[in-house]
């Protein structure tokens, strides 16, 4: 059985998540779906929050587990088990990054490899950073993000908005 994970802030889970592991999963026969401990400094949501939207938003998937880690990479892979982990690639300046971040984990651990999967093209544009705001600033984003997503988005910055 080959698995492969897939880190990320998700911050929150948008489409374009939701389209990688779709792609993943045609690949692989179990994705393990992660939310990176990132200081938690700048995130909306907690990782608990965050869990439980992925979770809500995968349910239909298939073969997919949501956890959480801290600490490197290529250690919480092992740990699973896990044989390639999985990021998504938008554009060139996303190479730059991800390509450094591959060869510095297949330096670490010899038997790491990375898969760069491409998002369909209604999706290439999407971030979390960019629906957030949207969201913050009152715009509709039922169509980058799965409708629990939006409605803990709603649920959310209506709060912080009258607080």
């Amino acid at each position: 059985m080959k698995t492969a994970l897939f880190p990320g802030a998700f911050d929150p889970v948008t489409n374009g998540h939701i389209d990688l592991m779709k792609r993943a999963l045609t690949l692989f026969d179990r994705l393990i779906v992660a939310v990176g401990h990132r200081g938690e400094k700048g995130v909306l949501f907690s990782v608990e929050e965050r869990m439980e939207m992925l979770r809500e938003s995968t349910r239909t998937l298939g073969a997919v587990e949501v956890t959480h880690f801290d600490g490197l990479l290529v250690d919480f892979a092992r740990s699973l088990g896990a044989d390639v982990v999985i990021r998504g690639l938008r554009f060139v300046s996303d190479f730059e990054y991800e390509f450094q971040m591959a060869l510095m984990n297949r330096k670490l651990s010899g038997s790491f490899e990375t898969v760069f999967l491409m998002p369909s093209e209604k999706y290439s544009y999407l971030n979390s950073t960019v629906v957030k705001e949207i969201a913050r600033l009152g715009g509709s984003v039922s169509k980058f993000v799965p409708p629990a997503v939006e409605e803990k988005l709603k649920r959310t910055l209506g709060k912080r908005a009258g607080e």
